[in-house]
């Protein structure tokens, strides 16, 4: 049986590896089999056959047939689409309520002090980061909004701000009611509806940046820079440093501050 490769990868998202790949496509083309005629046809050595349809069966791919040989039966694949969307559904719970426990745990609040003193041996020059890809950037950004204590300074391009709303709207919104002064450059032509909502919890001005800037600093402390231009960047090799140095990033401080006086 000749399966292209590209149809095997997408059967990852089922949750299945190579030879479980296989050995389903293999009984759905069969409807009944047994566990040597599918090694045959799928390639998978008759060796790990038996293992593989075994874990197919805990999965709820394939039906075990009673008797003599033994036979798989498959499941019609928009049933397993539902068992599968069930396990994900059932397993999410279940580590939501194992993190939900760990967050008022001891052992947390012994992470966290581990973590603290560590923070006090680590040189000043050794605090600092490299994300490749806007999807880790844009979570270490989040992650420092989320923390910021004092002040939040966002410049950003047209369509990054757009981005950042989606993103942090929900911790804006968390670290104005704490009193976190938030101040946004908003690029000219920016989403006005964005603009209206934004302004009710920070300051909001527009601003030409015409170099399609993208910076923010935490607590005049700690700053993420991008390094591309989004405009002409594929998010995947989207890029940013962080820094926390207070007299580096008073620099950007002064700049941002002169753009909105302007």
């Amino acid at each position: 049986m000749i399966v292209q490769k590209d149809f095997l990868n997408k059967l990852k998202d089922f949750g299945l590896n190579s030879y479980e790949s296989k050995l389903w496509v293999a009984l759905l083309s069969r409807g009944v089999s047994t566990a040597g005629e599918l090694s045959d046809i799928s390639n998978v050595p008759r060796s790990r056959a038996y293992d593989v349809l075994e874990s197919l069966e805990k999965k709820g791919f394939v039906v075990v047939k009673v008797g003599k040989p033994i036979k798989y039966l498959a499941v019609p694949p928009s049933e397993v689409v539902e068992r599968v969307k069930k396990k994900v559904l059932e397993e999410a719970d279940q580590r939501h309520q194992v993190l939900s426990q760990l967050k008022d745990s001891t052992i947390l609040g012994e992470l966290s002090t581990l973590h603290n003193e560590g923070i006090k041996l680590v040189d000043p020059t050794d605090k600092s980061g490299a994300f490749r890809g806007r999807d880790k950037v844009h979570e270490h950004l989040s992650s420092m909004v989320k923390n910021a204590q004092k002040s939040i300074t966002l410049m950003n391009s047209k369509d990054g701000f757009d981005r950042k709303y989606e993103l942090l709207v929900n911790s804006f919104k968390k670290a104005a009611k704490k009193g976190v002064k938030i101040s946004i450059a908003v690029p000219t032509g920016a989403n006005k509806e964005i603009v209206s909502v934004l302004s009710k919890i920070a300051n909001v001005k527009a601003v030409k940046n015409t170099s399609n800037a993208r910076f923010c600093i935490i607590d005049d402390k700690e700053i993420l820079l991008f390094l591309t231009d989004d405009r002409k960047t594929h998010p995947s090799y989207d890029s940013a440093v962080w820094i926390e140095a207070p007299h580096f990033v008073s620099y950007f401080g002064g700049l941002f501050d002169s753009e909105m006086k302007q």
